[in-house]
């Protein structure tokens, strides 16, 4: 047969299918048609919200400079185990699994996925593959040796701040000051105002870069007024940590603050 005329011969199936199926709906009563739209909504809408509910972010993103502990943490989430100390990651350490520290708990407790990205700054672009799917984004800071290290962890800090994935989902983020077992480690308090002083003259440094050279993609704080983590539209709390000792306490509230059991 033809090509041509094969078209046409379904086309007049079709047409003849269409007319069948029209003058059936003509006969059926209302209320069976309104039902059956009420079926077919009710059934969208239950996959909808499954679909949704799949999609729900669970990632907790570690991040900060490197040497802080981030590794040491997330194998403490992991194991409950320090890996002998200090661990220099290249590589982004990364799992889904039940935390540590609920192993013990009965009934079911959701598995959280947690991503340790690497503190070089040659790696750091790695980070933007995972912010798009965290549900919170951890950034650690060694408080035993910070403030020879303020500028630089104020720096990566402000960037992962004023990203797009961040401002737009209002992606929560939690400062932790890791190594607070030792003496003279400086408190999450003295820390989080050094921060917000480093981060102001950041403020005013890079507004004075011409346009064509802000890389950042939004802006932090109220012009005119010193900048305080209040002022992200994100929100911003801090909290103390020890890696070695396992006292990773509030780093767990905070993931099951923002990945729900």
């Amino acid at each position: 047969m033809d090509p041509i005329e094969q078209f046409e011969e379904w086309k007049e199936q079709a047409s003849h299918l269409w007319r069948v199926a029209m003058d059936h709906l003509r006969h059926v009563p209302p209320t069976q048609l309104y039902a059956a739209a009420a079926i077919v909504v009710f059934t969208t809408v239950l996959l909808l919200s499954r679909l949704l509910k799949r999609a729900k972010a669970n990632t907790i993103v570690l991040t900060g400079l490197s040497g802080s502990g981030k590794s040491v943490l997330f194998y403490q989430l992991r194991d409950g185990s320090t890996h002998q100390g200090t661990v220099t990651s290249m590589e982004p350490n990364e799992g889904t699994f039940v935390l540590h520290g609920e192993t013990t708990k009965k009934g079911k407790i959701k598995a959280v996925h947690i991503v340790d990205v690497p503190g070089h700054s040659r790696l750091r672009p790695k980070l933007d593959e995972y912010l798009p799917q965290a549900a919170g984004v951890v950034f650690v800071v060694d408080a035993l040796d910070f403030l020879p290290n303020c500028r630089a962890a104020s720096e990566y800090l402000y960037d992962l701040l004023t990203k797009g994935s961040v401002v737009k989902k209002k992606v929560p983020l939690l400062i932790l000051c890791n190594k607070t077992d030792k003496v003279t480690a400086h408190t999450k308090e003295f820390i989080r105002r050094q921060m917000e002083k480093e981060i102001d003259k950041l403020r005013t440094s890079r507004s004075a870069i011409s346009e064509a050279d802000i890389t950042n993609e939004f802006t932090l704080g109220v012009p005119g007024e010193p900048f305080t983590f209040t002022q992200c539209s994100n929100k911003v709390t801090t909290a103390e940590a020890s890696g070695l000792t396992g006292e990773i306490s509030q780093l767990e509230e905070f993931i099951r603050e923002h990945v729900k059991p």
